[in-house]
C-alpha cells in the first residue's frame, strides 16, 4: 500500500478498503441465504441484484461525476451477466464458504492465464504457486463424502471465469464507476430476457427480495463504489493480496449466521488456493521491484 503521509487518509483507506472486503463477501452470505432460506428462485435473484445495483451505482455516478457518457459496453455486460447468474445459481446448492472461494480461485486462476498467454513468465516460485492453487481447487472437487455439488461448482467456477474476464476487459477503459454502472444498466435487460423465459419457475417473496436488493445496492453497486474509491491508492499487488480475505470474510460469515461447518477438505483447499495464489502475487511484487 501507498502509506499516506496524512494519518486520516491512511486510516480512511484502511476503513474504505475493509468496507469493500465485507461487502464483497457479503454478496456469497446474502445470496446463499436468499435462495436457501426464503422463496425467492435464482433468476429473480439475479434480475433484482442488478437492477438495484445499477440503481445505486447510477445514483453514485450522477452525485460523485455528473454524467455517464460513454460508460461500458455491451461485451462487459454479458460477462457481467454471465457472473451474476452463474454465481445465483450455484448458490442454489454451494455453502458460502465454498462458493466463495471456489469464486476466487476461478477469477485469479483466469487473470493468470491470461497473464501468461500475453507473453508473461511465472518464476519458479510462482509457478509452484500456481500449481498448489490448481491443486488445492481440483482436490476440493474429487469425489467424497465432503465435495460440494458438481453442478454448483461448474456454476461457480464458471461465474469466476467471467468476472475475470470482466476485471480485464476493464482495465484502462475509463472512470471505473461509470464504467460499472454503465455496465450494470446494459446488463439488466439481459437478466430480465432470462427472467421470462424462465417465468413459470418464477418465485418472489418479500425476505428473498429484500436480500436481493441488499444484494444489488449495497454488496455490489455501494461495495464496487467504495473499492473504486479506495484502489488510486493500493498498488496493484495490495490490491490482489487484500482480495485473498473475501474468502475467509465469507466462511466466517457462513459459520456464524448460516450455521455452515467447515471440513477438512475446505479447510486444506483452502489453505492450498489461498497459499498458492499469494505466493504468485507476492513473488510478482518482488520482480517488480
Amino acid at each position: 500500500m501507498q502509506y499516506p503521509k496524512d494519518p486520516m487518509s491512511f486510516v480512511r483507506i484502511v476503513a474504505l478498503t475493509s468496507l469493500a472486503m465485507l461487502a464483497f463477501a457479503s454478496n456469497s452470505l446474502l445470496c446463499r441465504v436468499a435462495l436457501k432460506h426464503t422463496g425467492i428462485d435464482a433468476a429473480s435473484f439475479t434480475s433484482i441484484r442488478l437492477i438495484s445495483g445499477a440503481a445505486m451505482l447510477l445514483l453514485v455516478a450522477r452525485i460523485a461525476r455528473g454524467t455517464l457518457d460513454g460508460s461500458g459496453n455491451w461485451r462487459s455486460a454479458f460477462a457481467l451477466f454471465a457472473y451474476a447468474a452463474g454465481f445465483s445459481f450455484a448458490y442454489v446448492s454451494l455453502p458460502a464458504a465454498t462458493g466463495a472461494l471456489l469464486l476466487f480461485g476461478a477469477v485469479q486462476s483466469t487473470m493468470i492465464g491470461h497473464a501468461i498467454c500475453k507473453g508473461e513468465r511465472l518464476r519458479r516460485l510462482q509457478i509452484v504457486g500456481l500449481v498448489i492453487a490448481l491443486g488445492g481447487l481440483v482436490a476440493l472437487l474429487l469425489p467424497g463424502i465432503s465435495a460440494p455439488p458438481l453442478l454448483g461448482s461448474v456454476l461457480m467456477l464458471g461465474a469466476g471465469i467471467a468476472w475475470g474476464i470482466y476485471s480485464l476487459r476493464g482495465k484502462g477503459t475509463g472512470d471505473p464507476i461509470k464504467v460499472t454502472a454503465g455496465n450494470f444498466l446494459r446488463a439488466v435487460p439481459i437478466a430480465v430476457a432470462m427472467s421470462l423465459l424462465m417465468v413459470d419457475r418464477v418465485s418472489l417473496d418479500s425476505a428473498g427480495l429484500g436480500y436481493a436488493v441488499l444484494s444489488g445496492a449495497l454488496a455490489s453497486g455501494l461495495g464496487y463504489a467504495i473499492w473504486y474509491t479506495a484502489l488510486p491508492a493500493l498498488k496493484a499487488t495490495n490490491a490482489a493480496t487484500v482480495q485473498l480475505s473475501v474468502p475467509v470474510i465469507a466462511a466466517l460469515g457462513g459459520i456464524l449466521f448460516l450455521g455452515e461447518s467447515v471440513t477438512l477438505r475446505l479447510i486444506l483447499a483452502s489453505l492450498a488456493i489461498l497459499g498458492g495464489i499469494a505466493l504468485v502475487i507476492l513473488e510478482k511484487t518482488k520482480i517488480s521491484h
